[in-house]
């Protein structure tokens, strides 16, 4: 890719208050950054971000976004209702989403559908619990979560992002080492080449405890073309860091 994507996933998190004092800090630090950037953020708060991030380069994004395109379906966000706050990115089977709320890889890739159905790039999550790690499924499990997501999708899956997020390695303050990640990406990529002959507009990003200490290694790796962040974007300090090894990357 051109540039590296790096995008922070707020979680849970956020305030009115906290959520200006932490864009106002990563504004101001952000210069002439030779990467892509954007935030995910709690539904309640797009409209708030939104007006917070005019005419700045960073995107907006959401955790989540549903299956459908509207009804009775109480509690959930559709796609062109994010689009109305100017939503660019949405968050799609998080390991915390697939874990805590039982959601399927068909569900997962339908999401996928209704997102790039209008207009929204999905952040496709994928990764392995550490049970599957350790009896060697890695490969499996992942090749099988984005399969279904390649088979609803079609020809469309060169418009995603993808995201490598190994769950024992989320939240944890373990991460995969730059040459493990670099071995799931690489599956990743190859998998994403025979499905479409426009793979090289898929970005791939690790999404395990990237943090300030660990992201100029991880994003060197060959096939890591960015980072989907937790933790470290809840602090101007370092995400902004982050960015400075991603923008040191294109250069």
């Amino acid at each position: 890719m051109s540039s590296k994507l790096i995008v922070g996933n707020w979680k849970m998190n956020g305030g009115l208050a906290a959520n200006q004092v932490l864009l106002d800090g990563i504004k101001t630090g952000l210069g002439a950054m030779r990467c892509r950037v954007g935030v995910c953020v709690p539904f309640p708060y797009l409209a708030q971000v939104q007006l917070l991030l005019a005419n700045t380069s960073v995107d907006l994004g959401s955790q989540d976004v549903s299956a459908q395109v509207s009804g009775a379906y109480t509690g959930e966000v559709s796609a062109p209702m994010l689009r109305d706050f100017g939503v660019r990115y949405a968050i799609v089977g998080h390991s915390e989403r697939r874990q805590y709320h039982g959601e399927s890889d068909e569900l997962v890739a339908l999401k996928t559908k209704q997102a790039l159905a209008h207009g929204i790039t999905p952040i496709v999550c994928v990764g392995e619990t550490l049970a599957q790690r350790e009896a060697g499924e890695t490969e499996a499990v992942v090749k099988r979560q984005l399969a279904a997501v390649i088979h609803e999708n079609g020809h469309c899956i060169s418009e995603i992002v993808l995201a490598y997020e190994p769950v024992w390695a989320i939240g944890t303050g373990r991460t995969a080492t730059p040459e493990q990640a670099q071995a799931v990406h690489a599956v990743l990529r190859a998998q994403i080449k025979a499905a479409t002959a426009h793979a090289e507009r898929v970005s791939i990003l690790y999404g395990g405890s990237m943090n300030a200490a660990n992201a100029a290694d991880l994003l060197a790796q060959a096939d890591i073309d960015g980072g989907l962040i937790g933790g470290a974007s809840l602090k101007a300090a370092d995400f902004l860091s982050i960015l400075q090894a991603a923008h040191r990357c294109a250069g």
